[in-house]
């Protein structure tokens, strides 16, 4: 694989478990020393490091739940004393239920808007001045399909990761003058822990109506993740990239 994050500082939200882990250690793969930030699993964390360490990159981890301001700034403060300046920017931290129209109360949507959305704002401006500053910035917010195709009981859900898309592209424009790259994944169903919170007929049914016939995995969408913060990608910014196995397909 190659070493095209050698040096490269690197913050991964939600990154102890399911996507977000996949993609910390893809890009330790790739040479990166990298943060890790999660919501309430420290011991799994702890393993994630010790997953990047052995393949001989620095990583520390770190409570960010990103319904708080205090844990988003700790992380990224320690993440530039002991790793460096952050370079590279993955958002993957989100949480998900299911409420039908009837069943949604103010509480569970502005949870949901809070993580999903206020979190990937706090984060992202939380380390956007000094990718600015220094003129060097690669950023990847995860979205979800569920922006852009119905989804039962998903209103709060859909919303969120509609705002993601939307913070993406007014991002890229106002951080593109510094060198500051954003663009945003938006996967269909991955094969995670937050999947399961679907019943499984409607898993089955998911997979019954993608073209490719199955759910994704993490390292797919890792991969994915690693093309857009590399200068594979260095003339995009702003766009979401839909990985669905086709099932959402936008022209």
């Amino acid at each position: 694989m190659d070493n095209d994050f050698a040096g490269r500082v690197a913050l991964v939200t939600g990154g102890s478990r399911g996507m977000g882990r996949a993609i910390a250690l893809h890009l330790a793969q790739r040479g990166a020393d990298v943060a890790i930030g999660y919501a309430s699993r420290r011991e799994t964390a702890n393993e994630v490091v010790g997953e990047i360490e052995a393949l001989g990159c620095k990583a520390i981890c770190r409570p960010c739940d990103l319904r708080k301001q205090d844990q988003i700034d700790a992380i990224v403060a320690d993440t530039r004393t002991e790793l460096g300046p952050i370079e590279l920017l993955v958002n993957s931290g989100a949480i998900s239920n299911l409420a039908d129209h009837n069943e949604m109360t103010y509480e569970l949507w502005y949870d949901t808007m809070d993580v999903n959305l206020h979190g990937a704002f706090r984060i992202l401006f939380a380390v956007k001045d000094e990718m600015i500053q220094r003129r060097f910035g690669r950023i990847v917010l995860i979205s979800s399909i569920a922006a852009y195709n119905y989804r039962p009981q998903q209103l709060h859900y859909a919303t969120s990761k509609s705002g993601v898309i939307t913070m993406t592209a007014w991002c890229a424009e106002a951080f593109g003058p510094h060198n500051v790259r954003v663009n945003c994944i938006a996967p269909g169903l991955v094969d995670t822990e937050m999947m399961h919170v679907l019943p499984a007929e409607l898993i089955e049914k998911a997979v019954a109506t993608t073209p490719l016939r199955r759910v994704g995995q993490p390292e797919e969408i890792a991969e994915l993740a690693g093309f857009l913060l590399s200068e594979r990608s260095s003339f995009m910014t702003g766009q979401t990239v839909i990985a669905s196995g086709g099932r959402a397909i936008r022209h």
